[in-house]
């Protein structure tokens, strides 16, 4: 896991493409309150988000 996050942060110094960083932690934090606000009090509220 923490290979491929020292590749990607190596990928994106080589490349200069640090706009992708934010897009990553976004679909990152997305996924997880997808994963994790399925069955909990959070899920009412997000349901129009989705």
């Amino acid at each position: 896991m923490w290979q491929l996050f020292k590749e990607f942060l190596k990928f994106l110094r080589q490349e200069k493409k640090w706009w992708l960083l934010p897009l990553v932690v976004v679909l990152l934090i997305l996924g997880a309150l997808i994963v994790f606000g399925t069955g909990s009090v959070l899920a009412p509220l997000m349901y129009p988000f989705l």
